[in-house]
Protein backbone atom coordinates (compact mmCIF):
# COMPACT_ATOMS: atom_id res chain seq x y z
CA UNK A 1 0.00 0.00 0.00
CA UNK A 2 1.17 3.68 -0.57
CA UNK A 3 -0.46 6.89 0.61
CA UNK A 4 0.96 10.26 -1.23
CA UNK A 5 0.30 13.70 -0.04
CA UNK A 6 -1.26 15.57 -2.83
CA UNK A 7 -0.33 18.40 -1.74
CA UNK A 8 3.58 18.32 -2.68
CA UNK A 9 5.22 20.77 -5.53
CA UNK A 10 4.22 21.37 -9.19
CA UNK A 11 6.58 21.15 -11.77
CA UNK A 12 6.02 21.88 -15.65
CA UNK A 13 6.16 19.19 -17.37
CA UNK A 14 3.52 19.68 -20.04
CA UNK A 15 4.93 19.87 -23.47
CA UNK A 16 3.16 23.54 -23.86
CA UNK A 17 4.44 24.76 -20.73
CA UNK A 18 0.59 25.70 -20.05
CA UNK A 19 0.28 23.33 -18.12
CA UNK A 20 2.01 21.97 -14.23
CA UNK A 21 1.81 18.78 -12.56
CA UNK A 22 1.73 17.58 -9.24
CA UNK A 23 2.52 13.92 -8.61
CA UNK A 24 1.09 11.21 -7.13
CA UNK A 25 1.35 8.18 -7.84
CA UNK A 26 3.19 5.70 -10.55
CA UNK A 27 3.48 2.06 -11.78
CA UNK A 28 6.43 0.30 -13.12
CA UNK A 29 7.92 1.93 -16.33
CA UNK A 30 8.30 -2.06 -17.59
CA UNK A 31 4.55 -3.16 -17.10
CA UNK A 32 2.04 -3.22 -19.67
CA UNK A 33 -0.46 -1.83 -16.53
CA UNK A 34 1.79 1.12 -15.97
CA UNK A 35 0.32 4.43 -14.96
CA UNK A 36 0.73 7.95 -13.84
CA UNK A 37 -1.59 9.50 -11.31
CA UNK A 38 -1.35 13.39 -11.73
CA UNK A 39 -2.99 16.86 -10.57
CA UNK A 40 -3.30 18.81 -13.96
CA UNK A 41 -3.03 22.92 -13.08
CA UNK A 42 -4.15 25.19 -15.98
CA UNK A 43 -1.55 28.55 -15.71
CA UNK A 44 -2.14 29.96 -19.10
CA UNK A 45 -4.48 29.84 -21.62
CA UNK A 46 -4.53 26.37 -23.71
CA UNK A 47 -4.81 25.07 -26.85
CA UNK A 48 -3.96 21.66 -28.01
CA UNK A 49 -4.73 20.43 -31.78
CA UNK A 50 -7.21 17.09 -32.32
CA UNK A 51 -5.16 14.51 -31.18
CA UNK A 52 -5.15 11.20 -29.49
CA UNK A 53 -3.26 8.69 -27.45
CA UNK A 54 -1.97 5.03 -27.16
CA UNK A 55 -3.10 4.74 -23.78
CA UNK A 56 -6.47 5.51 -21.78
CA UNK A 57 -7.10 8.69 -19.87
CA UNK A 58 -9.35 9.28 -16.70
CA UNK A 59 -9.87 12.90 -15.97
CA UNK A 60 -11.95 14.49 -13.27
CA UNK A 61 -12.24 18.59 -12.84
CA UNK A 62 -11.87 19.27 -9.52
CA UNK A 63 -12.07 23.31 -10.38
CA UNK A 64 -12.91 24.68 -13.41
CA UNK A 65 -14.28 23.08 -16.84
CA UNK A 66 -12.23 20.98 -19.70
CA UNK A 67 -13.13 21.77 -23.36
CA UNK A 68 -12.96 18.22 -25.20
CA UNK A 69 -13.64 19.79 -28.63
CA UNK A 70 -16.34 19.86 -30.75
CA UNK A 71 -18.59 22.07 -28.42
CA UNK A 72 -17.95 19.73 -25.69
CA UNK A 73 -17.03 20.69 -22.04
CA UNK A 74 -16.27 18.25 -19.40
CA UNK A 75 -17.72 20.21 -16.76
CA UNK A 76 -16.38 20.06 -13.25
CA UNK A 77 -17.07 17.31 -11.17
CA UNK A 78 -17.86 15.25 -14.13
CA UNK A 79 -15.46 12.21 -15.18
CA UNK A 80 -14.47 11.76 -18.38
CA UNK A 81 -12.95 8.43 -19.62
CA UNK A 82 -10.90 8.83 -22.86
CA UNK A 83 -10.65 5.38 -24.51
CA UNK A 84 -7.00 4.61 -26.09
CA UNK A 85 -6.82 6.00 -29.31
CA UNK A 86 -10.05 7.77 -29.68
CA UNK A 87 -9.24 11.11 -31.11
CA UNK A 88 -10.42 14.30 -29.17
CA UNK A 89 -10.18 18.48 -29.81
CA UNK A 90 -8.82 20.92 -31.18
CA UNK A 91 -9.44 22.07 -27.04
CA UNK A 92 -9.39 25.91 -26.88
CA UNK A 93 -8.95 26.51 -23.08
CA UNK A 94 -8.35 30.42 -22.64
CA UNK A 95 -8.54 31.64 -18.89
CA UNK A 96 -10.99 34.28 -19.35
CA UNK A 97 -11.63 35.46 -15.69
CA UNK A 98 -10.05 32.39 -14.36
CA UNK A 99 -6.81 33.12 -12.53
CA UNK A 100 -3.65 30.60 -13.32
CA UNK A 101 -3.72 28.01 -11.67
CA UNK A 102 -7.47 27.87 -10.76
CA UNK A 103 -8.38 24.89 -12.24
CA UNK A 104 -7.20 21.89 -11.54
CA UNK A 105 -7.71 18.47 -12.56
CA UNK A 106 -7.16 14.94 -11.36
CA UNK A 107 -5.68 12.88 -14.22
CA UNK A 108 -4.99 8.92 -14.53
CA UNK A 109 -3.27 7.86 -17.58
CA UNK A 110 -2.76 3.88 -18.22
CA UNK A 111 -1.44 1.26 -20.33
CA UNK A 112 -5.49 0.14 -21.94
CA UNK A 113 -6.19 -3.70 -23.40
CA UNK A 114 -4.34 -3.21 -26.41
CA UNK A 115 -1.27 -4.22 -24.05
CA UNK A 116 0.67 -0.56 -25.71
CA UNK A 117 1.78 -0.13 -22.03
CA UNK A 118 2.45 3.73 -20.83
CA UNK A 119 5.55 5.72 -20.95
CA UNK A 120 6.74 6.82 -17.91
CA UNK A 121 7.23 10.26 -17.04
CA UNK A 122 10.84 9.78 -16.68
CA UNK A 123 11.60 8.24 -20.06
CA UNK A 124 9.38 10.81 -21.80
CA UNK A 125 11.88 13.48 -20.09
CA UNK A 126 14.79 12.09 -21.33
CA UNK A 127 13.91 11.55 -24.72
CA UNK A 128 12.78 15.42 -24.73
CA UNK A 129 16.17 16.23 -23.70
CA UNK A 130 17.89 14.07 -26.48
CA UNK A 131 15.72 15.18 -28.56
CA UNK A 132 16.33 18.90 -28.24
CA UNK A 133 20.04 18.44 -29.43
CA UNK A 134 18.69 17.83 -32.56
CA UNK A 135 15.72 20.09 -33.28
CA UNK A 136 12.92 21.94 -31.05
CA UNK A 137 9.50 21.45 -29.70
CA UNK A 138 7.09 23.97 -30.75
CA UNK A 139 3.61 23.04 -28.75
CA UNK A 140 2.83 19.33 -28.62
CA UNK A 141 5.10 19.27 -32.31
CA UNK A 142 8.70 18.18 -32.66
CA UNK A 143 10.63 20.01 -35.99
CA UNK A 144 13.94 18.54 -36.95
CA UNK A 145 16.36 20.58 -38.14
CA UNK A 146 15.86 19.70 -41.72
CA UNK A 147 12.12 21.70 -40.83
CA UNK A 148 10.15 18.36 -40.84
CA UNK A 149 7.51 18.24 -38.00
CA UNK A 150 6.53 15.16 -36.15
CA UNK A 151 3.94 14.99 -33.31
CA UNK A 152 5.98 14.82 -30.46
CA UNK A 153 4.62 11.75 -29.11
CA UNK A 154 5.19 9.71 -31.88
CA UNK A 155 9.20 11.53 -31.88
CA UNK A 156 9.63 10.55 -28.34
CA UNK A 157 8.30 6.71 -28.57
CA UNK A 158 10.01 6.37 -31.24
CA UNK A 159 13.15 7.32 -29.46
CA UNK A 160 12.40 5.79 -26.46
CA UNK A 161 11.79 1.78 -27.47
CA UNK A 162 12.91 2.60 -31.26
CA UNK A 163 9.84 1.65 -33.21
CA UNK A 164 7.27 4.11 -34.64
CA UNK A 165 4.00 4.48 -32.47
CA UNK A 166 0.93 3.26 -33.57
CA UNK A 167 -2.48 3.84 -32.23
CA UNK A 168 -5.06 1.02 -31.56
CA UNK A 169 -7.98 2.12 -33.35
CA UNK A 170 -10.60 3.12 -30.85
CA UNK A 171 -13.40 0.32 -28.46
CA UNK A 172 -15.73 3.51 -28.10
CA UNK A 173 -16.62 6.08 -30.44
CA UNK A 174 -16.89 9.33 -28.07
CA UNK A 175 -15.27 9.88 -25.11
CA UNK A 176 -17.31 8.81 -22.17
CA UNK A 177 -19.07 11.75 -19.64
CA UNK A 178 -19.82 10.73 -16.34
CA UNK A 179 -22.35 13.01 -14.05
CA UNK A 180 -21.85 11.80 -10.65
CA UNK A 181 -24.40 14.27 -9.66
CA UNK A 182 -27.13 11.81 -11.55
CA UNK A 183 -25.94 8.42 -10.06
CA UNK A 184 -27.78 7.14 -6.83
CA UNK A 185 -25.76 6.81 -3.22
CA UNK A 186 -26.81 3.20 -2.02
CA UNK A 187 -25.46 1.61 1.13
CA UNK A 188 -22.75 -1.00 1.12
CA UNK A 189 -23.57 -4.00 2.44
CA UNK A 190 -22.51 -4.90 6.37
CA UNK A 191 -21.13 -1.56 6.42
CA UNK A 192 -23.13 0.83 8.39
CA UNK A 193 -22.72 4.82 7.14
CA UNK A 194 -21.04 3.66 4.07
CA UNK A 195 -22.54 4.80 0.67
CA UNK A 196 -21.46 4.28 -2.93
CA UNK A 197 -22.02 5.32 -6.45
CA UNK A 198 -20.45 2.81 -9.09
CA UNK A 199 -20.39 4.20 -12.08
CA UNK A 200 -19.28 1.65 -14.78
CA UNK A 201 -16.60 -0.92 -16.04
CA UNK A 202 -15.10 -0.76 -19.56
CA UNK A 203 -13.52 -2.99 -21.88
CA UNK A 204 -12.30 -6.70 -21.63
CA UNK A 205 -9.86 -5.41 -18.55
CA UNK A 206 -13.26 -4.70 -16.95
CA UNK A 207 -11.42 -1.00 -14.74
CA UNK A 208 -14.17 0.58 -12.95
CA UNK A 209 -14.88 3.61 -11.62
CA UNK A 210 -16.67 4.13 -8.30
CA UNK A 211 -16.71 7.33 -5.47
CA UNK A 212 -17.45 6.07 -1.60
CA UNK A 213 -18.58 8.23 0.72
CA UNK A 214 -18.26 7.57 4.81
CA UNK A 215 -20.15 9.10 7.67
CA UNK A 216 -17.63 10.04 10.52
CA UNK A 217 -16.98 6.88 13.03
CA UNK A 218 -18.00 4.92 9.93
CA UNK A 219 -15.92 1.61 8.79
CA UNK A 220 -15.06 -0.07 5.42
CA UNK A 221 -13.30 -2.93 4.65
CA UNK A 222 -12.46 -3.76 0.79
CA UNK A 223 -10.69 -6.44 -0.38
CA UNK A 224 -10.05 -7.41 -4.14
CA UNK A 225 -8.11 -10.10 -5.36
CA UNK A 226 -7.13 -9.27 -8.61
CA UNK A 227 -7.38 -5.39 -8.86
CA UNK A 228 -4.98 -2.57 -8.06
CA UNK A 229 -7.35 0.08 -6.99
CA UNK A 230 -6.28 3.55 -6.43
CA UNK A 231 -8.64 5.79 -4.76
CA UNK A 232 -8.30 10.29 -4.38
CA UNK A 233 -9.59 11.56 -1.18
CA UNK A 234 -11.99 14.42 -2.22
CA UNK A 235 -13.03 15.38 1.23
CA UNK A 236 -12.77 14.33 5.07
CA UNK A 237 -10.23 12.75 6.57
CA UNK A 238 -9.88 9.20 7.74
CA UNK A 239 -7.20 6.79 8.53
CA UNK A 240 -5.61 2.77 6.96
CA UNK A 241 -4.14 1.01 10.15
CA UNK A 242 -1.76 3.30 11.70
CA UNK A 243 -1.69 5.72 8.60
CA UNK A 244 -3.46 9.09 8.40
CA UNK A 245 -5.20 10.82 5.31
CA UNK A 246 -7.07 13.88 4.62
CA UNK A 247 -8.19 15.60 1.66
CA UNK A 248 -6.01 15.40 -1.44
CA UNK A 249 -4.29 12.13 -0.56
CA UNK A 250 -3.50 9.44 -2.57
CA UNK A 251 -3.90 5.77 -1.83
CA UNK A 252 -2.46 2.87 -3.64
CA UNK A 253 -3.65 -0.65 -2.66
CA UNK A 254 -2.46 -3.82 -4.41
CA UNK A 255 -4.22 -6.74 -5.79
CA UNK A 256 -5.17 -8.84 -2.41
CA UNK A 257 -4.13 -6.12 -0.30
CA UNK A 258 -6.50 -5.76 2.52
CA UNK A 259 -7.53 -1.84 3.14
CA UNK A 260 -9.54 -1.29 6.28
CA UNK A 261 -10.46 2.48 6.37
CA UNK A 262 -12.07 3.94 9.48
CA UNK A 263 -13.60 7.96 8.52
CA UNK A 264 -12.56 10.11 11.43
CA UNK A 265 -14.62 12.81 9.90
CA UNK A 266 -16.90 12.68 6.89
CA UNK A 267 -15.08 11.12 3.84
CA UNK A 268 -15.16 10.93 0.40
CA UNK A 269 -12.97 9.08 -1.68
CA UNK A 270 -13.06 8.41 -6.22
CA UNK A 271 -11.72 4.79 -6.40
CA UNK A 272 -10.34 3.49 -9.95
CA UNK A 273 -10.14 -0.41 -9.62
CA UNK A 274 -7.66 -1.83 -12.50
CA UNK A 275 -7.48 -5.72 -13.07
CA UNK A 276 -4.40 -6.70 -15.16
CA UNK A 277 -3.93 -6.30 -19.02
CA UNK A 278 -4.23 -9.91 -20.35
CA UNK A 279 -3.92 -10.43 -24.32
CA UNK A 280 -5.44 -13.47 -26.13
CA UNK A 281 -3.14 -15.64 -27.76
CA UNK A 282 -4.33 -13.74 -31.15
CA UNK A 283 -4.71 -10.01 -30.96
CA UNK A 284 -7.69 -8.55 -32.81
CA UNK A 285 -6.96 -4.90 -32.24
CA UNK A 286 -6.22 -2.75 -35.32
CA UNK A 287 -4.02 0.27 -35.91
CA UNK A 288 -3.37 3.20 -36.92
CA UNK A 289 0.22 4.32 -37.74
CA UNK A 290 -0.01 8.22 -38.40
CA UNK A 291 -1.14 11.47 -36.37
CA UNK A 292 -3.97 14.04 -37.73
CA UNK A 293 -2.12 17.49 -38.46
CA UNK A 294 1.55 18.38 -38.59
CA UNK A 295 0.81 22.15 -39.57
CA UNK A 296 2.21 24.54 -37.51
CA UNK A 297 0.11 24.99 -33.88
CA UNK A 298 -2.22 28.37 -33.93
CA UNK A 299 -4.33 29.49 -30.73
Amino acid sequence: MQISDGRGDWFKDHPTGEIAFRYLLKGDPGSRDNFLWILGRQDKDFFMPRHRHNFEQIRLPLRGDMNIGNGIVLKEGQIGYFPEGLPYGPQADPLGDAAPGERVQLVLQFGGSSGYGFMSMEQRKAAWAELQKKGKFEGPQYVRADGSRQWGLNAVWEHVFGTKLHYPKPRYQETVLVDPRQFHWLPVENAPGVERKYFGSFTERAFWMEMVRMSAGATWSSLVSEARRLAYVLKGAGRIGADLFSAEYAVQVEPGEPASIAATEPLELFIIGLPPVRLPEVSTVELDGEEFDLAPTVG
